[in-house]
């Protein structure tokens, strides 16, 4: 008995060591009154109109900003918290195990320590007002509703919004991708973005995300045959989370009056347009990040060979608190290593630095800045030659009637001659790039002679249909350029001709187009499932005829494209899932397999099948993965059904008439309320989205003010 009760003393004694091991409160907010302090400064009017979207105006653009932070905590908070949470790298102590990789990188890769040493120094004062007034914007409505700030995530700050830029950007040219991988974990190979689907966002998860693509394209009034300068501005998102687009108008007597996208967490217009210019993005996937194969000796793991010598790893060990329940959580310790090239991994194939370009940037929120604030051409490249955005395409145009395209990155300043896509020698210097190459070398074409230009995430070749886009040899080899097509652009090319005008009808037929291109993969698919013989099975033969009457159409009213659409979906979406994808015979008998299943036939209406749903409103929607008319499922559901998870979400067509007057017309996917299932603006946009409509978009005060359903001043009312 008295070994028991000492077993059991025992016991209470490591569980209580354990406790205290594992304490650690996340701490509380401050009180209300300290977290609002800050709003007296700024004062600004927010009117929503009739579909829920923001105008903002304010007298300086710091109050514009501070507005864009409370409108938008209105009605997507959790969102902004989980991003500022996940850029300060403690996203793990509130979300769990499944945050812990996204808390590492964001050590590995130093974004604090490029805050800590350069936003007092390098930001500029204007755009630190912004980013400032913005988070004074949070902490107000922070203060209105604790109920719904998480504990201890209080007060926001300018750096919070300054990370949060130099945090993402990387991700759109794929870095995660390329880090994860390093880490030997096939199964978990990017962060999570688009939370649908069951993913949660900011988690490490298996791939299979939809697709971060986009088209942009841009017609000249000399050739839109009625004198007007269009821009269609369709990037492709997730339609949820943390880089789902969220529409508004800011306005401010300091001369901001534009209308765009933001992503949670941030204080300007990505990408939009304002009186007098606009620019839609696309992806790009340029070779952007070197990894270094290492060396390390044998008799000192911190050392690693250069130039023929032992070098020492600079090193440090961070603390990432995993939420387990309540006030507990486990600190889990990592040892982060930089060498000379930059962050270091170690698997247990090998142990690799990487080098990749947005590496200690921090000037990312003022080039959208100046970009916002831009009235020409001369402005916008004067924008873009600031070079702090990693990447990204650019397609311009403005009420002067010039257009232009930008191929834009950070393009590392390389050694000629090696094939910087492999893996490099980590044990020589000069592969030890610094620094980029200057504007004047990054792909642009300008003006182009047909009128037209487009991107659709493909290679910077085929940027128009005139007779001058740029050609690779014009540059070098080591910048990493791309070289693909898409059945977006290779359908782009069917559809134009360098000359026939494109009007305001024929732009938005290009767009809205379903069909897959001739030559697409879409189109060699079936071709090599039309290939076999399928003479010995009657039920696969009758399936095989009906696949080869499909003409490539995604429109919801097709007979042919839910057969068509499931024998090439994963395929398509094999360069971007990493999932490998069954050879096209067996694709094609698991989609006959599938509709056999759920619906007793091959040839429902591929809008039966592939639905846009938010709350109640369950819509057909056409097109498929790489259509223009781009939808993205988060899966092929186990009930028959598709649901756009990704793909065409805002959409904005901006014109300027012969005299520079400016309309525009814009659609959400669902609406302004991101999270509140009660509002009607949850969904009140659907129905005009998935019927490839558009709304006016309200540019003047006088219109916003008669299509006003509430007006306030935060702070002050």
């Amino acid at each position: 008995m008295r070994i028991l009760k000492w077993l059991g003393l025992v016991l209470l004694l490591a569980v209580v060591a354990a406790g205290v091991w594992l304490w650690d409160p996340i701490g509380s907010n401050p009180p209300a009154d300290e977290l609002a302090a800050a709003a007296s400064s700024y004062d600004a009017e927010i009117i929503r109109d009739t579909w829920g979207v923001p105008h903002i105006y304010g007298a300086r653009d710091a109050d514009v900003a501070f507005g864009v932070a409370y409108a938008h905590a209105e009605d997507d908070y959790e969102t902004i918290q989980e991003v500022v949470a996940a850029t300060r790298g403690n996203l793990a102590r509130y979300k769990g195990a499944g945050a812990a990789p996204t808390d590492y990188i964001v050590a590995l890769l130093g974004v604090w320590d490029t805050i800590d040493a350069r936003y007092d120094s390098d930001v500029a004062a204007d755009v630190k007002a912004v980013a400032e007034a913005y988070a004074a914007g949070l902490n107000l409505y922070a203060s209105q509703n604790p109920e719904t700030t998480w504990a201890g995530l209080a007060p926001f700050t300018g750096e919070d919004v300054v990370a949060g830029f130099i945090f993402k950007t990387p991700f759109f040219y794929g870095l995660d991708g390329t880090l994860l991988e390093l880490f030997g974990d096939e199964r978990r190979a990017e962060i999570a973005l688009d939370p649908s689907a069951g993913r949660e966002a900011f988690h490490a998860v298996p791939k299979g995300q939809p697709e971060r693509g986009s088209n942009a394209f841009a017609v000249s009034p000399d050739r839109s045959g009625d004198g007007v300068t269009r821009l269609l501005i369709n990037s492709h998102q997730p339609m949820t989370g943390p880089v789902a687009w969220y529409e508004a108008h800011l306005v401010s007597e300091e001369g901001l009056d534009i209308t765009g996208g933001i992503f949670p967490g941030t204080p300007l217009i990505l990408h939009g347009f304002n009186r007098d210019v606009g620019w839609a993005n696309t992806v790009n996937k340029p070779d952007l990040a070197d990894v270094y194969r290492l060396e390390i000796n044998p008799e000192d793991a911190n050392q690693y060979r250069l130039d023929g010598e032992w070098t020492r790893f600079e090193t440090e060990t961070v603390t990432i608190p995993v939420g387990l329940w309540g006030p507990f959580a486990f600190k889990a310790k990592r040892t982060l290593k930089h060498s000379q090239h930059g962050p270091v991994i170690e698997a247990d194939h090998g142990t690799y630095a990487i080098r990749y370009a947005g590496r200690g940037e921090i000037g990312q929120l003022e080039q959208y800045y100046r970009l916002n604030q831009a009235g020409n051409l001369e402005d916008f490249l004067d924008a873009m030659s600031l070079n702090a955005l990693p990447s990204i395409n650019y397609i311009y145009a403005d009420r002067h009637g010039d257009i232009a395209f930008v191929h834009n990155g950070q393009y590392p300043d390389r050694l000629e001659g090696w094939d910087w896509q492999k893996d490099l020698p980590g044990d020589r210097s000069d592969l030890i790039w610094e620094g980029y190459r200057g504007f004047a070398d990054v792909p642009k074409l300008i003006n182009p002679e047909s009128g037209f230009l487009f991107n659709s995430n493909n290679t910077p070749y085929a940027a128009t249909d005139g007779p001058d886009n740029l050609e690779a040899d014009d540059f070098p080899q080591a910048m990493g350029l791309q070289e693909n097509q898409t059945s977006r652009s290779l359908r782009i090319i069917e559809l134009t001709d360098g000359e026939t005008p494109i009007g305001r009808d024929a732009l938005l037929a290009i767009k809205f187009a379903t069909r897959y291109a001739e030559g697409s993969q879409a189109d060699e698919v079936v071709a090599a499932v039309l290939a076999e013989d399928w003479s010995d099975d009657a039920e696969l033969e009758a399936a095989a005829r009906h696949l080869a009457a499909w003409d490539l159409d995604m429109s919801a009213d097709s007979r042919h494209a839910a057969l068509g659409g499931l024998t090439v979906m994963r395929e398509i979406t094999a360069q971007f899932t990493g999932l490998e994808p069954p050879p096209p015979a067996q694709a094609f008998r698991d989609a006959v397999d599938y509709l056999n299943t759920h619906y007793g036939r091959i040839d429902p209406e591929w809008g039966e099948i592939n639905r846009l749903v938010r709350g109640e409103t369950d819509l057909p929607v056409d097109g498929g993965p790489d259509t223009l008319r781009a939808i993205y499922p988060a899966e092929i559901r186990d009930d028959g059904k598709l649901h756009a998870s990704a793909g065409d979400t805002w959409i904005a067509l901006v014109e300027w008439d012969e005299d520079g007057d400016q309309t525009a017309s814009v659609i959400h996917q669902f609406g302004s309320a991101t999270l509140d299932e009660s509002s009607p603006h949850y969904n009140d946009q659907a129905p005009l989205f998935a019927g490839k409509e558009c709304r006016p978009a309200l540019l003047d005060r006088a219109d916003v003010e008669a299509n006003a359903t509430r007006t306030y001043r935060p702070g002050r009312d």
